[in-house]
C-alpha cells in the first residue's frame, strides 16, 4: 500500500520533506502540494514531485479524497489550523514544531484529538530519532542509576540580525525542552534564566549567551546553555549525572587529523547536517503508523506540554534570576 501525502508549505523543510519522501524513504508519495507563495509550490512540484496536484489552500488539501496523510511545514501561525483541519478529516498529521504558536492552540489540538479517540498527529522533534540521543537514552534507563543533573548546550554559530531574545526558547531550547523530557521520562516544575555577559556578535535585539535552569518532578536539576552566537560552529551538548555514573552524547562521527604539529577534527556548523539522519527514521514512522491510520513518536500532549514549559522560560528571561512553576494538567488517557 502506498500512503498519498499532502504536504502543506513547500519552503525549505517542506522541499527536503518532499524528496525525502518521493526519493528517500519507502511506502509512500508526495500527491498534493499547497502554500501561500504559489511559486514555491510549483517550484517543489518541478523539482521533486511532477505528478502532485497543487491545491489554492491547505484546507482543500486536506479536503481532497485523493490525499491520506498530512505533513504540515507551514509556518507557525498556521499549524493550529491545518492540524485540526486533518484531525476533522481523520487523517494521520506530521506536524513540524511548533504544534501551535500558543499553550491554548496546542490544547485545543489535544482535545480534539481525544475527542476523535485515537491519535493522529506526530509532532516533529527530530531528536527523538537521532541516533546518539537514542543511544544516550538507553544507558541513561540502564546504566547510571538515577539520575540527578544533566548539563546541556546548545550552540550555533550566529543567527540572522532579525532575531530576538524570545527565540532562544522558542526556536532553540525548545528541542531540548522536549527531547530532556523524552530522556528523563519526567516533566518540569520550574524554569528559571539567567544571563551571563553579552557576546559582542549578538544582533541588536538578542540576549547571547543564556542559561536555562529546570527542575524536574523528581527533582533532577538541569542547566542548558543557549549560545547562538558561538562562532566556532553547531555543537549540542548532554552530559547525564547518575548515582553510579556519568553519560554523554556522543559528538558525530569525524575524522581525526594529525597534521602541522596539531591534533583536531571537524565541527559541524549546519544544524541540519547534524541532524539529517534522524529526518529519515522520523518520517519513515510516521508513514509506517500513518499506513495503519493513526500516529507515532511525539505526541500532540508532547506538543502541548513544550508550548507550555516554553512559555514559562520565556516568562523566566522577562524576569532574569527569577523561579517561574510550571504547572500541567492531568495527561488525558490516549496519551498514557
Amino acid at each position: 500500500m502506498t500512503i498519498r501525502i499532502g504536504v502543506i508549505g513547500t519552503g525549505a523543510i517542506g522541499r527536503d520533506h518532499t524528496r525525502r519522501i518521493n526519493q528517500v524513504l519507502a511506502g509512500a508519495k508526495v500527491v498534493a502540494l499547497s502554500d501561500v507563495n504559489a511559486a514555491s509550490a510549483a517550484s517543489v512540484k518541478a523539482d521533486v514531485a511532477p505528478e502532485a496536484e497543487i491545491f489554492a489552500t491547505g484546507e482543500e488539501l486536506v479536503a481532497s479524497a485523493g490525499v491520506d496523510a498530512v505533513l504540515v511545514t507551514s509556518w507557525g501561525a498556521a499549524h493550529e489550523a491545518y492540524v485540526l483541519a486533518a484531525i476533522a478529516a481523520g487523517k494521520p498529521c506530521f506536524c513540524e514544531k511548533p504544534l501551535a504558536t500558543t499553550a491554548e492552540g496546542a490544547r485545543r489540538i489535544v482535545d480534539a484529538e481525544v475527542a476523535h479517540g485515537s491519535r493522529l498527529v506526530q509532532v516533529g522533534f527530530m531528536r527523538r530519532y537521532d541516533e546518539g540521543c537514542r543511544m544516550l537514552k538507553q544507558v541513561v534507563d540502564s546504566a547510571i542509576g538515577q539520575p540527578l543533573m544533566v548539563h546541556a548546550a546548545h550552540r550555533n554559530p550566529t543567527v540572522p540580525d532579525h532575531c530576538v531574545t524570545e527565540m532562544a526558547i522558542n526556536d532553540t531550547l525548545i528541542h531540548e525542552i522536549d527531547v530532556l523530557r523524552w530522556l528523563l521520562d519526567d516533566d518540569y516544575v520550574s524554569a528559571q534564566v539567567v544571563f551571563p555577559r553579552r557576546t559582542s556578535a549578538a544582533p541588536r535585539d538578542l540576549k547571547d549567551p543564556q542559561i536555562v535552569l529546570l527542575e524536574t518532578t523528581k527533582g533532577v536539576r538541569i542547566d542548558v546553555e543557549v549560545f547562538v552566537n558561538c562562532r566556532y560552529g553547531y555543537d549540542i551538548q548532554c552530559q547525564v549525572v547518575g548515582e553510579e555514573g556519568i553519560a554523554s552524547l556522543p559528538e558525530p562521527m569525524a575524522i581525526v587529523i594529525r597534521k602541522d604539529a596539531k591534533l583536531q577534527n571537524a565541527i559541524l556548523t549546519d544544524w541540519k547536517d547534524r541532524f539529517i539522519a534522524s529526518y529519515d527514521v522520523e518520517l519513515q514512522d510516521f508513514l509506517a503508523a500513518a499506513a495503519r491510520g493513526t500516529a507515532s513518536g511525539p505526541t500532540a500532549w508532547d506538543g502541548y506540554v513544550a508550548a507550555i514549559s516554553s512559555d514559562a522560560c520565556v516568562a523566566a528571561q522577562r524576569a532574569p534570576g527569577t523561579i517561574v512553576p510550571i504547572s500541567l494538567p492531568a495527561r488525558p488517557a490516549l496519551y498514557a
